[in-house]
Order: C-alpha cells, then sequence, then structure tokens
C-alpha cells in the first residue's frame, strides 16, 4: 500500500527547488553568451585582421586630432614596411 498523498516531502521540494534554479541558470546564461557573442560591442575578430586593424586604430586615433599629419604618415609608411629585421 502506497502512502504518497500528493506531498513530496522535504527532500522533494529541495530537488524541485535546486533543478529549477539551475535550469533557469542554464537559460540565462545561453541568452547572455549568445548576446555577447552576435553583439554589436564583439571586436575579438578585429585583433586577428594583423596591420589592417592597426591601420584602422591609427586613422581612428588622426581623426579624432589625438596625432597630426606627419605623425599619422610616418606611422602609417612603418606600418605598411612592416617588421624590421
Amino acid at each position: 500500500m502506497m502512502y504518497w498523498d500528493g506531498n513530496m516531502g522535504g527532500w522533494g521540494y529541495v530537488l524541485m527547488t535546486i533543478s529549477f534554479v539551475l535550469f533557469w541558470g542554464a537559460v540565462i546564461a545561453v541568452v547572455v553568451l549568445l548576446a555577447r557573442a552576435l553583439g554589436p560591442g564583439n571586436r575579438s575578430h578585429n585583433l586577428s585582421l594583423g596591420h589592417g586593424y592597426a591601420e584602422n586604430l591609427l586613422a581612428e586615433r588622426f581623426a579624432r586630432g589625438e596625432i597630426d599629419e606627419n605623425e599619422y604618415t610616418a606611422r602609417l609608411d612603418v606600418l605598411r614596411r612592416g617588421p624590421r629585421r
């Protein structure tokens, strides 16, 4: 004869709470990871572009007025020549 009258008991509520937290934590983690991977703030792909990324960064500094035209052209020439050996 079963004496389970619909009551889960103490351990049933504990396991239900733990599984609830784990499930929603996983759902939130997936949403956050997708948002970070697909969002406009992801610049990690630019780091692998090499001198193209450096040239863009240099052009941004020139556009903001951080460097003058002479410094811009000199640094751009160095970037395009490559490293000295």
